[in-house]
């Protein structure tokens, strides 16, 4: 029988996530550019193009960052006119988060840069086995999550 944590670099299923992991900030810092994001900004602006007007703290659970992350990245995109911040108006304590004009229009030509980088890049990678990949990743994400709440009690 194989074992799972053999004790071989290139073995390591943590370590060929960490390679891809630094991959994947790499192919987005290339796509991304030409609209001047970061990776991080993007997944904000993703996650307001599901639901375009959001409270921070809704925001900041669905990209699982804390606040004191979030915070000073909604800045720079709310200087650069992606998006703006607001008290709410049934309650001032919240921070409402909503994407501009120009957070709006800009979708599109992001989502054909992106779709046009992973078609040149990815080649042979069916939409199958990305979506075998991915529903993979997220029972990975899960199984870790369990293990270390576990952990925490």
């Amino acid at each position: 029988m194989e074992k799972i944590t053999d004790i071989k670099l290139a073995d390591q299923l943590c370590f060929s996530i960490y390679n891809t992991s630094r991959l994947f900030t790499k192919f987005y810092q290339k796509a991304l550019e030409p609209y001047h994001l970061t990776y991080t900004q993007y997944i904000v602006l993703l996650a307001l193009w599901e639901e375009e007007c959001s409270t921070l703290n809704d925001l900041s659970k669905k990209l699982d960052l804390a606040s004191n992350t979030l915070t000073p990245l909604l800045k720079r995109l709310e200087t650069a006119g992606w998006l703006s911040r607001c008290r709410g108006k049934d309650d001032q304590r919240q921070l409402q988060v909503q994407l501009t004009e120009k957070g709006r229009a800009q979708k599109l030509a992001i989502e054909q840069s992106l779709e046009n980088c992973v078609v040149d890049s990815m080649n042979g990678l069916s939409p199958e086995t990305y979506h075998r990949m991915l529903a993979d990743h997220h029972q990975l994400n899960q199984a870790l999550k369990n293990y270390l709440e576990l952990d925490a009690e």
